[in-house]
């Protein structure tokens, strides 16, 4: 980080962004700070308070940018569309890489400012002339796979400040500063709109757009197995709320929306081999597209797996797993690393087998 330059800092008034904050102030920075308005639960406005106060005491410019109206129209009716159609959305990645860092670019070019700046939990690293993501030294708050759709234009902006601290390190931080209401704020945990559960927002959310009543559960060759709410209301490998009495474990392998049944079958029949993304990014193509070895993630921290990767005619990217995954939906993205943990890139599942 170069000291003295101005960077445009988002705040959401967390332990996160307000520990960034003071560590950009601290490095000699000129911070200004952005809160974005994008979802507010029960017209809930504290968070704003508490990113101006902390601006104030820090002595740094802040601003407050409403963008619920573009995150009510590219990421709740995401949300809503991917489920209706049967698929598993990933909102926290469509807000990161469509809405999140280009907002802060946009205002930060309005005002003139080069740097922008968050709290995430991820580094980034420069090689052979290309910017990368590289996993925070915290691999438990690691954010890296939320990010892959970010490109070079937006990636060589940008300072993170918590890459190189763990959480109880920032906690701390802001705790010897004298902050101790910073240092001392609860995680937030899941999806921002729908922390708990999102079949009640989307009973909520779903407006004129009718949900679909209850329909058949059935098993892989068709056999009746008991009554479910709707199939927006089930994902791809769940296993618990079910509402069955079975004597054996099932899983949602499939779901039929134009016959609004849910298939459900034993775990083993879930696994897939090969998968196929849709609207993918690649940081630099020679180091995914039949490379000898990639690592491709499609959960948060979880499930590495070794693959190889070719770009077919339609413009897919195809790959091939080492080994067979369970639970690959529609909807749900997929991240490339290397095997040190270098993000190169990911993409949205179109389809799996």
């Amino acid at each position: 980080m170069k000291s003295k330059e101005h960077v445009l800092l988002g705040m959401s008034g967390g332990t996160d962004s307000s520990v960034a904050a003071m560590r950009l102030q601290e490095a000699g920075y000129e911070v200004t700070g952005v809160t974005f308005r994008f979802y507010e639960a029960d017209g809930g406005t504290e968070y704003l308070e508490d990113a101006r106060a902390l601006a104030a005491r820090l002595g740094i410019g802040h601003i407050t940018y409403d963008a619920r109206e573009a995150f009510r129209e590219r990421v709740i009716r995401y949300f809503i569309d991917e489920y209706l159609a049967g698929r598993t959305p990933v909102p926290c990645t469509v807000c990161n890489n469509e809405l999140k860092w280009a907002l802060l670019a946009k205002i930060a070019d309005e005002k003139g400012i080069y740097w922008v700046s968050t709290g995430h939990y991820v580094r980034k690293v420069l090689q052979e002339g290309k910017y990368y993501i590289a996993p925070a030294a915290d691999r438990d708050k690691d954010q890296s796979f939320f990010l892959w759709g970010l490109k070079q234009d937006i990636l060589r902006r940008m300072l993170l400040p918590m890459g190189d601290i763990i959480k109880s390190e920032a906690r701390a931080y802001a705790a010897a500063r004298g902050f101790r209401q910073v240092a001392t704020k609860k995680d937030s945990i899941g999806v921002c709109f729908c922390p708990l559960d999102y079949r009640s927002f989307l009973k909520c959310e779903a407006g004129v757009r009718k949900l679909p009543d209850k329909g058949k559960f059935v098993d892989e060759k068709g056999n009746f197995l008991g009554w479910h709410e709707g199939y927006p209301f089930y994902t791809i490998g769940q296993r618990r709320g079910l509402g069955l009495q079975l004597n054996k474990a099932v899983f949602v392998k499939e779901i039929s929306v134009e016959k609004n049944e849910v298939i459900l079958a034993p775990l083993a029949s879930l696994y897939k081999r090969e998968m196929w993304l849709e609207e993918w990014n690649l940081a630099e193509y020679s180091r995914v597209l039949d490379a000898e070895e990639v690592i491709v993630k499609i959960r948060y921290r979880k499930q590495a797996n070794r693959c190889k990767v070719s770009l077919t005619a339609d413009g897919l990217l195809h790959v091939c797993l080492a080994e067979p995954l369970e639970a690959v939906a529609a909807g749900q993205a997929a991240a490339f690393y290397t095997a040190d943990g270098l993000l190169l890139g990911g993409g949205i599942i179109g389809m799996a087998e």
